[in-house]
């Protein structure tokens, strides 16, 4: 699947289906509003610590499929497969939001050049 990550997409195998994932500015503006944050700043600062719990995870995905154009809950994401598990869901998460904000280690704190390192 081609995805354009100049717009913020990225792609992810999530029910043994590629899937593209996508924070538009509606979908940062459900994280802000998940997550209390004030502004873009605020939740950016959020996810810089590195430390995503499984909730952060499903929040974060189920945004960018949303922001995407699935019509999917934060439950159901609850419920997919994602390729390579925890890590991946992690991987997946961290490569999102780097689309959105900048690179993996602006946002997640990590250190890892690739965002799929990042999780492992």
């Amino acid at each position: 699947m081609a995805v354009n990550r100049k717009r913020g997409e990225v792609s992810a195998t999530i029910d043994g289906e590629e899937r593209r994932l996508c924070l538009t500015l509606g979908a940062l503006a459900e994280l802000e509003d998940a997550f209390a944050a004030d502004n873009l700043g605020e939740l950016a600062d959020r996810f810089r610590g590195g430390r995503l719990s499984a909730r952060d995870l499903t929040r974060i995905i189920g945004a960018g499929l949303r922001g995407a154009g699935a019509e999917v809950s934060d439950a159901e994401v609850g419920a997919m497969h994602i390729d390579g598990g925890a890590a991946g869901a992690a991987a997946t998460a961290v490569e999102l939001l780097a689309a959105a904000f900048g690179s993996d280690q602006e946002v997640a704190g990590t250190g890892a050049a690739n965002p799929r390192e990042a999780a492992l």
